[in-house]
């Protein structure tokens, strides 16, 4: 099974993108993950949030599969724990998906239609934090559950 992350526009702080690269790495070693930066949405001209959000999710939408179990990293998500999330990634792990992503929206988040293509929706925290943050705090939580699973000393509880 792969697992992806996807995500809307660079990182633009270094400090980020330095941590995000060790939690890839890391990863390497438990399941094939890959994390995938979607191109900012080019529009000329000013363009509403919802216009926005909907270019993005139609550019979302085309680069999915069927058979893709897509998980929206939501603030309205389920919000479990490290050990709970381990658990889900155990769950999901045994159903037939070739690929489970896991998607971090834009600025605005996600458009409708993204909404309703989606299986799952989980949050990270009841705080807000940039959707450039999110993705070094996922690929952490993602290799926190790894260890958890395999029980290694990672996760001291």
């Amino acid at each position: 099974m792969k697992i992806a992350c996807w995500a809307i526009g660079k990182t633009h702080e270094k400090y980020l993108e330095e941590g995000i690269q060790v939690y890839e790495k890391r990863l390497r070693h438990y399941l094939s993950f890959s994390l995938e930066i979607i191109p900012d949405v080019k529009i000329s001209g000013s363009v509403s949030s919802l216009q926005l959000k909907e270019k993005e999710g139609a550019l979302i939408l085309s680069k999915l599969k069927p058979e893709d179990y897509l998980i929206l990293l939501d603030e309205r998500g389920k919000q479990p724990d490290s050990v709970e999330f381990a658990r889900y990634m155990e769950k999901r792990f045994t159903q037939s998906s070739k690929r489970i992503i896991f998607l971090i929206g834009g600025a605005y988040g996600f458009s409708a239609e993204v909404y309703a293509r989606a299986n799952d929706k989980l949050s990270l925290s009841s705080m807000t934090f940039s959707h450039q943050m999110i993705r070094l705090f996922f690929c952490e939580q993602l290799y926190r559950a790894m260890t958890i699973l395999r029980n290694e000393p990672y996760h001291n509880t």
